[in-house]
């Protein structure tokens, strides 16, 4: 068992608290509505029943009939929720038993005593990066036993130590080990119940819609239950937001709690490491399936992409200048922050999670470290993990369609393939990141003169690149301040650079801190002219035919023509918004008919793309086929009363394959600038010092 009886801090029995008395306010209001919903039903009944007596005639039959439908109608709206069960969809797991994998499952046991809970119902592998306990849930659940069943991702254990994924594994089953827990879940399920009512009414409206059409006279009925349960759903979302506030506040304390039990079994420092190390491997998984996925025409796929994530991982890593300590990197919380100079701090109340930096910090706090790290991989534990990664990998692409049988790409074959193309999207490492996440800045280039001599290393020096990073931290701050003071964020009062403001004092410190973005701009802008300046004379000085001038020229008018055909995207863009609401027949085709004209603008921008030899390599031959056929005719979208799902399929493709290339035009565009400025001081022998 745990070694010391973890105690629940201050906050968390607050949160509970809460958590218990949102439950029974809701429950309490949930019990008035019902009361009030059976005696409409009694009366309308009642009503349905003295009428057909009364007046014994069909026209009397009907209207009896409909208004004792009435109260049933509201009452199956009130307690359809019992009846609906949440089932986790496990088409992509794989089941193991003991005997499958005896080391995990022995590893599984071992945690089970020391936390004291119980054994899973069932163990399942999955490609996630990802562990967690999950079931089959339903109302019910909250009075009847549930057993749970165990998730591991595959991509999860490859990118752990064997302590760190007990300690991972001891964490979600911490979450289960303490009784308080069980409120938790009442809060959940209160929450699902709500959702059912407000959002999850499919097989409701189908329902009421049958029964409308089985009479002109019931029809009248049902528009005045549906009425009355938009009433119910008017309290039902303010009754919402108070409940899933609570679980939300609760939800974090519980994490914070789960990772202290874990900690009391492994210590701190491997949960911590592995917190820190998970958006880099899932990003690493993303990386390699997005690879595949650009592969999917040239029937390429791959035989282990676990191999192939870890590669990624550590190749990420250490172009970040990231420690790797026995293969494994070492991230550590600056390294996630070392860009962020926000200076902004509010508390999400709507997080169901806390950051990774407050959890590092508690376990940090609760200061339970451990002895004797077992540093070996995770996936050692496995019986044969290469067989069981290939195994995973094989049941991801069987669901690919390719077009012939496939060709599974080695190890090396994919590692030179990634390499190349990772060359080929970034830029020198001269630059220090300065251009990583903003565009050189567009500027008079005729009005610039003088022959200033400028150094190398004052044009990207971290003082320079963190300009950049302040700028855009105001940026976010800025808009993030004003949702605040429009109430878009519910907070009533945040702190900036440790002062704390309400919503009134907000908009003084917003104009303040424009100010101080345009001063911020005007310093960069300057930098971008000193560098233009400084890269102009090397040239001149080297006597190169003269070409940095015209690269910028030619940048800076594809810089607004890019805003242009930017435009085209976002008009037909919000052109199709409307299909993804209920609109009315006559509408839909009101609106293709105003749509016809921005189809015209939008074909014609894509044969430019298609004419223009700077997408000759990015256009492939499915991209082609796919634009070709869209502006070869005008498409009909809909047909009677419904849509022409095949053409629209076709639209959303031309539309999602315009803006992939104009952004990746514009990428390739300011790489040829900055590839020519970086070959420039190659060529002059320029000795680059230390600018980090």
């Amino acid at each position: 068992m745990i070694k010391k009886q973890v105690k629940l801090s201050k906050e968390f029995k607050s949160q509970t608290t809460k958590a218990i008395l949102s439950i029974a306010f809701f429950t309490i209001t949930y019990f008035i509505l019902l009361m009030l919903a059976l005696g409409i039903t009694a009366l309308c009944v009642f009503g349905g029943v003295m009428l057909i007596i009364t007046i014994p005639k069909f026209i009397t039959l009907a209207l009896g009939v409909g208004l004792a439908s009435l109260g049933f109608l509201i009452l199956i709206f009130l307690l359809k929720f019992m009846f609906k069960s949440h089932k986790v969809d496990m088409t992509h797991l794989n089941e193991i038993k003991k005997s499958d994998e005896p080391e995990l499952f022995n590893l599984i046991e071992e945690i089970v005593r020391e936390v004291d809970t119980k054994f899973p119902k069932k163990v399942f592998l999955s490609a996630d990066v990802n562990a967690s306990v999950f079931y089959n849930s339903s109302f019910w659940s909250m009075f009847l036993p549930v057993r749970k069943n165990l998730q591991i991702g595959m991509g999860l254990m490859n990118t752990v130590t064997r302590q760190e994924l007990k300690a991972i594994l001891s964490h979600e089953f911490g979450h289960f080990s303490q009784r308080t827990m069980k409120v938790g879940s009442y809060v959940y399920n209160v929450n699902q119940v709500i959702f059912n009512m407000l959002f999850d009414n499919e097989s409701y409206d189908r329902l009421i819609e049958t029964w409308a059409n089985v009479s002109g006279y019931f029809s009248v009925f049902v528009v005045i239950a549906a009425t009355i349960n938009r009433g119910i759903q008017w309290v039902l979302r303010k009754l919402y937001n108070v409940v899933n506030k609570s679980y939300m506040g609760l939800s974090r304390e519980m994490e914070f709690h789960a990772d202290e039990i874990a900690a009391n079994i492994t210590g701190y420092e491997p949960l911590k490491s592995s917190l820190l190390r998970f958006s880099l491997a899932d990003h690493s998984l993303n990386v390699v399936m997005n690879f595949y996925q650009q592969k999917y025409d040239e029937n390429l796929r791959s035989l282990n992409i676990f191999k192939e994530q870890f590669f990624v991982m550590n190749f990420i890593a250490k172009d970040d200048n990231i420690k790797i300590i026995e293969e494994f990197p070492e991230i550590e919380v600056e390294d996630l922050n070392k860009f962020n100079k926000s200076k902004l701090v509010i508390k999400d109340q709507w997080a169901s999670h806390p950051s990774v930096e407050d959890r590092v910090e508690r376990l940090r706090l609760a200061k339970l470290s451990m002895k004797d790290p077992d540093r070996t991989p995770a996936v050692d534990i496995l019986q044969d993990y290469e067989n069981t990664q290939r195994a995973i990998t094989e049941k991801i692409f069987s669901e690919i369609q390719f077009k012939d049988t496939p060709t599974a790409l080695s190890l090396s074959d994919f590692s030179d393939a990634f390499v190349e193309g990772f060359s080929k999207n970034i830029f020198a490492e001269m630059y220090n990141g300065y251009y990583d996440s903003k565009n050189p800045e567009c500027f008079d280039i005729e009005s610039i003169e003088g022959k200033e001599d400028v150094l190398f290393e004052e044009l990207f020096n971290a003082e320079k690149r963190d300009l950049i990073y302040r700028f855009y931290a105001l940026e976010n701050d800025i808009e993030v301040i004003k949702q605040i003071i429009n109430k878009t964020i519910p907070n009533k009062s945040f702190d900036y650079d440790g002062i704390k403001y309400t919503r009134k004092k907000g908009k003084e410190l917003v104009e303040k801190l424009e100010l101080e973005k345009q001063d911020l701009h005007k310093q960069i802008k300057a930098n971008d002219i000193e560098i233009y300046k400084y890269f102009f004379n090397l040239e001149k000085s080297l006597d190169l035919p003269s070409a940095i001038r015209n690269l910028y020229i030619n940048y800076f008018k594809f810089d607004k023509e890019h805003d242009r055909k930017y435009d085209v995207y976002a008009r037909i863009t919000e052109a199709v918004q409307f299909m993804n609401v209920v609109t009315p027949f006559d509408q839909i085709r009101e609106n293709f008919r105003r749509m016809h004209r921005l189809e015209l603008d939008f074909k014609a921008e894509i044969q430019d793309l298609l004419n223009d030899p700077l997408y000759k390599e990015e256009i492939n031959s499915e991209m082609r086929t796919n634009f070709e056929r869209y502006i070869s005719k005008d498409w009909q979208y809909f047909r009677e009363e419904n849509y022409i799902d095949d053409n629209l399929d076709m639209l959303f493709n031309a539309i999602h394959t315009y803006v992939y290339l104009i952004t990746r035009g514009y990428f390739l565009t300011k790489k040829e600038l900055l590839d020519h400025q970086a070959n420039l001081l190659q060529v002059s022998g320029v000795v680059q010092k230390e600018i980090y």
